[in-house]
């Protein structure tokens, strides 16, 4: 029994130092928060003058009733109609109805300009703006809207009016206290403390410029468009959304980086619209499978380009690798997106890519993307559809939309309000399974699928929660 004990023990002393592990200093002392009694530990200093420039939105909608069917009509009063149909039918139809929505938004300027939420604000037919500890209230004013980014600017009237200062969100580190500053459930302002959690956040399928920073600071509806301020009271973030399987709030939330929202409030305030550089590629980040072949690199992978586009101009192909834009690099799919999209038309970028495993450049100038065009015209969402976001379907998307392992095709993760994709029936969560004769697995097969029927109506299969069905497309 000694002889073994004597053995484990030889081993365990061999183990040990083969291997060494990294230890800390010990603790020499703890150092607490000033506890006299007439001290307390507080940020209200860092904040208040913040907490003066965040307002509360509301917004009145008339929704209409149901089929468009409008009650008052002459038809309704006829005799004859009423003895078919009985004279109860009109009061049984819907009547017109005011939906109203609450948020919230960020005074930037003295004057009256306030940064806010696309989603906020959009189609409503009346925002009224109050203020922090003031009954009065403003109607605003739309100065301008970019849906891609989710960021618009609403204007009140008025002078002197508190405004928040802007920070960098480039000098933004994970671990940095945060405080998100909003109207949540229509309660009035509310300050929530947290962290920042992660940085350079994309691919959540929000919107179609994703840059995000992510905090645990609780953000809950009612919060959309306030402000995200560091411990200094500076505006770091636009509050945009939560991750949440319930609707209420998990420390998984996301805010527009101010560096992005200044520029797109700025141009919204001096053009009231945002004009973007378009390439005219579709792409896609490197996979596993594909990063053997291009020597273990970053950046996109163009899987299609549009024919007379700048980038099939310069002579960029598919399979070729865009590692980086004007001597920026490009990590993956959605930051070739952010970079060309910050660019305007008619900017010249020269574009480092690799071809069979050689690096090369090409210069192109880039053009203004089209009105259907979902992204920057670096396209992994874009789709030949007018108003149809696409996805891959990847892992991540599968836990997302809560998928089958076997799931194949690609999955509708938008569709703008009155485009013709909405228009021929599709939602968000189809998954497009066919065109005509062509299985479709991923982006590249079904934009092949379309080009290779250009022109014609083509038929797709369609899966909707299970159930199949077909959507003609002219």
């Amino acid at each position: 029994m000694n002889l073994r004990l004597f053995c484990l023990g030889s081993l365990f002393m061999t183990y040990a130092l083969a291997f060494s592990v990294s230890e800390a200093p010990a603790i020499e002392r703890r150092v607490a928060p000033d506890v006299s009694s007439g001290v307390v530990y507080s940020y209200y200093d860092s904040i208040k003058d913040a907490k003066r420039g965040v307002v509360n939105i509301s917004t009145q909608k008339k929704v209409k009733g149901a089929s468009g069917i409008d009650p008052s009509h002459p038809l309704f009063n006829d005799p004859f109609f009423k003895q078919f149909f009985g004279d109860m039918f009109g009061q049984v139809i819907p009547k017109d109805r005011i939906e109203r929505s609450l948020g919230s938004g960020v005074i930037i300027s003295k004057d009256g300009y306030i940064l806010t939420n696309n989603h906020v604000i959009d189609g409503a037919d009346k925002v009224i703006v109050s203020l922090p500890d003031n009954s009065k209230e403003y109607e605003a004013k739309v100065i301008g809207k970019d849906p891609r980014s989710d960021l618009a600017v609403i204007k009140i009237e008025g002078k002197d009016f508190p405004f928040v200062i802007f920070g960098s969100s480039n000098d933004l580190r994970v671990g940095d206290v945060v405080f998100a500053i909003g109207n949540p459930f229509g309660v009035g302002e509310t300050v929530t403390q947290g962290i920042v959690s992660a940085l350079n956040k994309s691919g959540i399928g929000i919107n179609d410029y994703e840059n995000f920073i992510q905090t645990d600071a609780s953000i809950n509806p009612g919060n959309s468009g306030g402000a995200l301020v560091d411990s200094r009271g500076a505006l770091v973030g636009i509050n945009t959304a939560i991750l949440s399987r319930t609707g209420g709030n998990h420390g998984v939330g996301f805010a527009i980086p101010s560096d992005m929202a200044k520029k797109i409030a700025i141009t919204l305030i001096d053009k009231g619209v945002i004009e973007r550089g378009y390439m005219g590629v579709s792409i896609q980040d490197v996979t596993q499978d594909l990063r053997d072949l291009y020597g273990d690199k970053e950046g996109a992978v163009i899987i299609s380009t549009e024919s007379s586009s700048p980038a099939a101009k310069a002579g960029l192909k598919v399979w070729d690798l865009i590692t980086k834009i004007d001597e920026k690099p490009v990590k993956n799919a959605a930051d070739l997106k952010n970079i060309i999209g910050s660019y305007s038309p008619n900017d010249k970028v020269k574009v480092t890519y690799i071809r069979d495993k050689k690096e090369s450049t090409a210069t192109l100038k880039l053009i203004e993307a089209p009105s259907n065009a979902k992204t920057s015209g670096a396209g992994v969402s874009n789709s030949a559809i007018d108003g149809l976001m696409l996805s891959a379907i990847d892992d991540r998307i599968r836990q997302r939309y809560r998928l089958a392992i076997d799931t194949s095709g690609v999955l509708v993760i938008g569709v703008q309000a009155g485009s013709y994709a909405e228009e021929i029936g599709f939602s968000e969560g189809d998954i497009i399974l066919q065109i005509e004769n062509y299985p479709i697995k991923d982006i590249a097969s079904f934009n092949e699928a379309m080009k290779q029927h250009k022109g014609k109506a083509k038929r797709l299969l369609v899966s909707r929660g299970g159930t199949i069905f077909s959507v003609v497309v002219k």
